[in-house]
Formats: structure tokens, sequence, C-alpha cells
């Protein structure tokens, strides 16, 4: 069984390792190509491959992974570079999905330690993203051909296959799905904690999944559609964060219970009931949690608080200013305004001055 804590080790790991994969990069980076790529016209030497191979090595030793874990790194060159992107999309999507909050997914290295040691309902949204993440980014490697180990996915459930000519190249979830459940290892069976971790970790692979689509083209005379091209792609990562904020909103807080037939620990709501608190059962969807969260309001263990962060007045500033109040500051900025295309090709634009109000929090 695998550290409950080791997904989060290294979602995280790069604020402590400063790895160039932390910083935020351009949208067409991500799973596409971008158009500067070098073109390879002859096979590689015995040597480039040798050098590429420990260059794959070593990034999969950086990320500070388990002996299981790290073996699975290494047997795919593909899976390093899809861990790295996995970290960059997960970690910027919280800090997105959390921009507006008291707690906006400071992932920086003693915050990070602290949090992660409570089960604080913002602990379970970053097993949620992490797991989340790794499966949205696998199933699009595999797709995009960046894997050794799997490639299009074939999608053989899909309805009235006779009257559909399958092309495309479908994200391939099931070969992620088994991917990542491996690399969480097995499900624990006493530990709370843990069994929270994991029961969260599948959530956010369960969104991945539920957020499938099946995406056609026509094809005929006068798009008259007799056969259709099509294959199966996954939501757009912000929609994923998305939902998994809104499921962050209503996460549920739990106990621990023993099965008395198979002797294992069950997840259930808190034996004494908690004002406020809800006593449903929770479902295989929804987050949870066992320790209620900090304010974050005032500097920590678990954040730098809220003072001197910018608000917007009649949106959050007295929600994450924690009812001290705001400082607002005037300043004159210049920007690109009344823009017009003109033959032939380029767009010109005007500057124009205005003057904006900035608000803080007060210290």
């Amino acid at each position: 069984m695998l550290d409950g804590h080791v997904l989060l080790g290294w979602l995280c790991s790069c604020a402590l390792l400063g790895l160039l994969a932390c910083a935020p990069r351009p949208a067409a980076a991500y799973f596409g190509l971008t158009g500067n790529e070098p073109l390879t016209i002859l096979p590689l030497t015995s040597e480039m491959e040798e050098a590429a191979v420990k260059a794959h090595y070593k990034v999969c030793d950086r990320l500070k992974l388990e002996k299981k874990q790290r073996r699975m790194c290494r047997r795919d060159p593909g899976v390093a570079e899809t861990l790295m992107e996995a970290i960059s999309m997960s970690a910027l999507e919280c800090q997105y999905q959390f921009r507006f909050e008291r707690w906006n997914c400071t992932l920086e290295g003693r915050y990070r330690a602290s949090l992660l040691k409570r089960g604080f309902k913002e602990t379970a949204f970053l097993y949620a993203i992490s797991s989340a993440g790794l499966t949205h980014a696998m199933a699009k490697a595999c797709s995009a051909g960046r894997m050794e180990r799997c490639t299009c996915d074939e999608a053989p459930d899909l309805e009235n296959r006779e009257a559909w000519q399958w092309g495309g190249c479908g994200d391939n979830l099931k070969y992620s799905n088994k991917f990542v459940k491996e690399f969480l290892g097995r499900k624990p069976n006493k530990d709370l904690r843990a069994r929270v971790d994991f029961h969260n970790n599948l959530v956010g692979m369960k969104v991945i999944k539920a957020g499938v689509e099946t995406t056609c083209k026509c094809h005929g005379v006068s798009g008259s559609c007799t056969v259709r091209t099509c294959w199966r792609q996954l939501s757009p990562f912000h929609e994923i964060g998305k939902q998994l904020k809104q499921k962050y909103e209503t996460s549920l807080k739990v106990g621990s219970t023993t099965n008395e037939a198979t002797g294992e620990g069950d997840i259930s709501p808190p034996k004494k009931s908690i004002p406020g608190h809800s006593d449903q059962i929770p479902r295989t969807t929804d987050l949870v949690y066992i320790d209620d969260s900090p304010s974050f309001c005032l500097m920590s263990r678990y954040s730098p608080g809220t003072s001197g962060r910018k608000c917007y007045k009649d949106k959050n500033c007295d929600s994450i200013c924690c009812g001290r109040g705001h400082n607002t500051q005037s300043r004159v900025v210049t920007r690109p305004c009344q823009c017009q295309v003109r033959w032939c090709c380029y767009v010109e634009c005007k500057q124009c001055t205005q003057r904006e109000e900035v608000y803080t929090c007060k210290d």
C-alpha cells in the first residue's frame, strides 16, 4: 500500500523543487503542437537514445516518487512528461478555482506540508484535482502519441457501431484509469485518513469519466451524413476544476465505522452530531474530510493569511478581508482600446488612459 500523501507529494513537489513545469504556460503548449518543434529527419543514434533515457530517468528521480511509482515512471519515457504536465495543470487549476477565496491554493513548501498533515476540505480538493489531472493528462498523452504503451481509444462499446465509421483519435481513458489506479495503490483498510484520501482521489477520476463526450463528423454528399467519423473526448480541464470546486462547496465531514461482516473500516457520518453539518451518508462522488478548516484569515502554518491580498470591492472584499476592512489605492493605467483590423493585415489600436481603484485587505 502506497503512502496516502504520495500523490500530493508529486503534485506539490514543484513548489519545493522549483521545477519549471510549475510556471504558467501558454494554453497551446498543453496537449498540442506549437509549430516550433524541431523536425527529426534522421533516426536517433544510440548515443542520443541513451542520453534521452538518462534525462527521462532524472526527471522521474526528481519527482520524489515511491519505489513502485518510480518504476512505473521509468518504464515509459512519456510518463515523466505526463506527470509534469499533470503537476502544472492541477496546480494552475487549483489556483484559478480559489482565486477569490481566503485560501487561494497556496502551495509554498511550509504551508503545503502543514496542510497535508490535516484532513481539511481544502486537502480533499487537492487530492481530487491531482488525481483528475493525472487521469486527464495520461488519456491525452495516449491520443497525442506521446506514450509507448498506449495509443488512441478504440471505444468498442459505442452504440450503433454498424452505422459508424470509427475514426479520429479518442482520448484513451481506459488505459489512463488503469495506470492511475496502479499508480495510487490498493485501497487502505484501517486508517481513516488514508481511506479519506483514497476516496477523494477516486472522486477526481470519476469526474473525468463522467465528462467524456462522443464527437462526430459527418461525411456524405451535400452533408447527408451517410457515414460519421466519431471519437471520444474528455471535457476541458477547466470544466473538471469547476465541478470539483462545486463538490468542495458541498463536501461532507465524516468519521469511521467498522464493517462487522468484513472487519474493515468504512467512511460514515461523524458519531456525534455536529451543529451546521449534515449527517448525510457520503456517496462515492462526494468529497469528504475529517478536520474543520481554519479561517485562513491570519498567517499560520497553513497559509500566509489575507493581509495585503487584492480583493474586489463588490465581490469578495468583505469575505477575504475577514472584517478588517480594505485599503483603496488609485492609479492611472494605459491600455489598448478601440482596436480595428486594417487591410492588410494588422490590428490598429489607440492607447486609452484611465484611472482605476485597487483594493487590498488591511493588516
